[in-house]
């Protein structure tokens, strides 16, 4: 009944929405003699306000049109190579003739669109033939289609890495870095030749039980049966996915703000004074990341629930007693597949050591193809994105791919 209400409520919201649009270019005209007067702006802003908190995000495109090639502008084209009912496989392909490593890029399905990747991947495409995973919104997929668990995430990457064929690296961002290293595990014990070239695994929760943080306390807090109960929700009758059991993304991204509701209290406050000022550059930046991050999907029931037992819980693949398809996933079977680990200095969603215990975990591969980096003052959104990323972290990921390439 919750998901019922809350989209009642979204729908209402956006008629209202539309409402404060119209006021608000009326107010803002530059025939209008009040505009620039201190009421005037007084009123802008509080408009401003009110039509973000009404809006309804929905997902925003990657819109990467071109990138720079040694030293040339090259036009770039969005192409799904697959379609699955659960996942796109995108691939970004730029108008070269230039030879460029292929990088699977696996995005999180954690709440947010792959697009909030936009960042990494225009920054890596000058150098990389990127692929990424452009997870659906489970709201939106049939019953028809079925359900989708954790070993299928496994099952799609698998899969993705055949379609792409040899010599293509993998590159895992938070959430999936379980899946990444879990099914380059399986690849290499069966010895396909479309194992990962390399593997890249930045902020995720491979051993979540090192230095655990809110969100570990809070998953250990209680049983599956409770999540079960209280935050999965059946997806109402007007969407294509009706009936579906559901994690729904206004609840995660609930949790994500209550972590740090001060922070994003302080960042609107401060926004409202830069559009009552007309600094547009701060109040363009402003909205630019929260209608990214206020765009959020659904994840299916089944996913969620196996993730918080396996990851969260349980710790399966750090423990040794992750399965897939019935066998055990054994680590040791990595023994040529360069691992790099990359994780933030101030991440409060990955806690340091959590992803670098794949470095431990991996024991079988030799020193000389491990690197693990700590990048200073980087949070948990600084990993894969803004300019720290830039600068710094998105050069060492080439760097360490261009190094193992031959």
């Amino acid at each position: 009944m919750m998901y019922q209400t809350y989209d009642f409520y979204s729908r209402s919201a956006e008629m209202m929405s539309g409402f404060i649009a119209m006021s608000q270019k009326l107010i803002s005209h530059p025939g209008n003699p009040f505009s620039d007067t201190l009421l005037g702006k007084g009123i802008k802003a509080g408009l401003d306000s009110a039509y973000h908190q009404t809006k309804v995000y929905k997902k925003l495109p990657f819109d990467i049109k071109a990138t720079c090639i040694e030293g040339k502008e090259v036009k770039v084209t969005e192409e799904v190579i697959v379609s699955k009912p659960f996942c796109n496989l995108i691939n970004f392909k730029c108008d070269t003739d230039v030879q460029q490593p292929k990088v699977l890029l696996i995005a999180p399905l954690s709440g947010h669109h792959a697009t909030l990747l936009k960042d990494t991947v225009k920054s890596l495409v000058t150098d990389h033939d990127i692929y990424i995973t452009d997870w659906l919104d489970a709201k939106n997929i049939p019953l028809s289609d079925g359900v989708f668990g954790f070993e299928d995430y496994i099952s799609y990457l698998i899969d993705f890495m055949n379609e792409l064929g040899e010599n293509t690296h993998m590159l895992a961002v938070c959430q999936p870095t379980v899946q990444a290293l879990a099914a380059t595990a399986i690849m290499a014990k069966e010895n396909n030749p479309a194992t990962p070239k390399s593997l890249t695994l930045m902020a995720g929760p491979i051993d979540t039980s090192i230095n655990p943080n809110e969100i570990n306390a809070y998953a250990n807090s209680k049983d599956l049966n409770w999540f079960e109960n209280n935050v999965i929700m059946t997806v109402p009758e007007r969407f294509a996915g009706a009936g579906r059991k559901v994690y729904p993304g206004f609840i995660q991204l609930s949790s994500f703000m209550s972590m740090n509701i001060d922070s994003h209290i302080n960042k609107h406050s401060d926004y409202i004074g830069d559009v009552f000022h007309g600094r547009d550059e701060k109040s363009a930046s402003h909205r630019t990341f929260y209608d990214e991050y206020l765009a959020v999907l659904d994840l299916n029931a089944d996913y969620f629930l196996e993730t918080i037992d396996r990851v969260f819980i349980n710790q399966d693949l750090a423990n040794g007693k992750m399965t897939y398809q019935g066998e055990l996933i054994d680590l040791k079977a990595l023994t040529n597949t360069p691992l790099h680990t990359i994780e933030g200095e101030k991440d409060d969603i990955c806690s340091l050591g959590q992803t670098q215990a794949a470095q431990t975990l991996c024991s079988n591969i030799p020193k000389e193809l491990k690197l693990h980096e700590v990048f200073e003052g980087v949070g948990h959104y600084g990993t894969f994105s803004g300019s720290g990323f830039r600068e710094n972290i998105a050069p060492s990921i080439s760097q360490f791919i261009n190094k193992h390439n031959g």
